[in-house]
C-alpha cells in the first residue's frame, strides 16, 4: 500500500435539504478527509472508512513516509491519499480539502491551539464547498473544569456556529489513556490512583465505527455521548494494569479540588450510552498478552 497525493474532483451527490441546509453525502469517489489521521484515533478512523471501501485522505503536518499506509491498517485496493498541512498556521489546508465529501476532525494540539486549528478548518471548509463536518470531542467537557476540557467545549461552539453541516460526537477516555495513569508510574515503588474516581474506557476502534455510522446519516448536531461497555474504578483499573505489568501495590489517594470532585460525581461518564464492545481486560490482553502466556 502506497500513499498518493492525487486530488479528485468532488463527486458527491446533493442530499435532501434539512435544518442544516443542503447536504453532500459521501459517494464512492469523494474522499473522506481525516484530520489527525496519524494519531491514536485517526489511524483507527482511516482504517474503518477504508474497510467500508471509501477513499480516505489523511491530513498530517508531515509528509507521507514509507509504512504510513500500513500503520493505519489500510489494506483495501485504493491508495491512501495524503495531504500535508498545518491546521494552526493554515498552510496546505485548503488544498487538503479540495474535492472532499466529508471531514472527520480527530486532530488535537492538546491545548489552546485547538481553537485556532478548529477555526482554520471550518473557515477553509466554508471556502471549499462546505462539506459536512464530524467533530470528535470528550464526554464531560461541560462538567469537568479541566482547562483542556474548556477548550474542547469552545471548539464545539466554533463548529456549531460555523455554518457547515455538522455533527459533534463526544466519547469517553480511550483505553490507552486510562492505562497511562498507571504505566507512567512504573519507575516508582508505589502506584497512586485517585479514589472515588471512575472511568468508562472505550476502544478507539469502537469510536471509529461510530464515526462511520454517523457519516451515513445526515448531519445531526450534538448526538448522544458514547462510552465503553463498563464503568470501572480508577483503583481497580490500576490493579488490573499492574497485574499485567508484573505486580505492585496500588495506593488509593483522595485528590482534593473541583476537578476531581467533578470526576467523583461521574462528570466524565456516559453510563446510559455503553456503545463500545471491547472491555478493558480485552485491551490488556491485546497489549500485554493473555494471562499466563507472556
Amino acid at each position: 500500500m502506497a500513499c498518493t497525493t492525487s486530488r479528485s474532483p468532488l463527486q458527491g451527490v446533493a442530499g435532501r435539504t434539512s435544518a442544516y441546509g443542503e447536504v453532500w453525502h459521501v459517494s464512492g469517489t469523494a474522499p473522506v478527509l481525516v484530520t489527525g489521521g496519524t494519531g491514536t484515533l485517526g489511524r483507527a478512523v482511516v482504517h474503518a472508512f477504508s474497510e467500508q471501501g471509501r477513499p480516505v485522505r489523511v491530513l498530517s503536518r508531515r509528509a507521507c513516509k514509507v509504512g504510513d499506509a500500513q500503520a493505519t491498517g489500510v489494506d483495501s485496493g485504493n491508495d491512501l491519499q495524503w495531504a500535508t498541512g498545518n491546521l494552526v498556521t493554515g498552510e496546505g489546508v485548503s488544498a487538503a480539502l479540495d474535492g472532499v465529501g466529508l471531514i472527520v476532525n480527530c486532530a488535537t494540539t492538546l491545548g489552546r491551539r485547538d481553537l485556532r486549528a478548529t477555526r482554520c478548518l471550518v473557515e477553509a471548509a466554508r471556502r471549499g464547498g462546505a462539506p459536512p463536518l464530524i467533530h470528535v470531542s470528550i464526554v464531560g467537557v461541560d462538567r469537568v473544569p479541566l482547562g483542556y476540557y474548556r477548550t474542547k467545549a469552545e471548539t464545539e461552539r466554533i463548529v456549531q456556529d460555523s455554518g457547515l453541516p455538522w455533527t459533534v460526537q463526544r466519547a469517553t477516555q480511550f483505553h490507552d489513556l486510562v492505562a497511562q495513569i498507571t504505566t507512567m508510574q512504573r519507575r516508582v515503588p508505589l502506584t497512586f490512583a485517585p479514589s472515588g474516581v471512575r472511568f468508562q474506557p472505550i476502544d478507539v476502534r469502537d469510536v471509529a465505527l461510530r464515526l462511520v455510522e454517523l457519516a451515513a446519516r445526515e448531519p445531526s448536531g450534538h448526538v448522544d455521548d458514547i462510552g465503553g461497555p463498563e464503568v470501572l474504578g480508577a483503583v481497580d483499573i490500576a490493579q488490573r494494569t499492574l497485574r499485567r505489568e508484573g505486580g505492585g501495590r496500588v495506593v488509593p489517594v483522595r485528590v482534593p479540588g473541583r476537578i476531581f470532585r467533578a470526576y467523583r460525581a461521574g462528570g466524565n461518564l456516559a453510563p446510559q450510552h455503553r456503545y463500545g464492545r471491547r472491555t478493558y481486560d480485552a485491551y490488556l490482553d491485546e497489549r500485554f498478552g493473555l494471562p499466563g502466556h507472556g
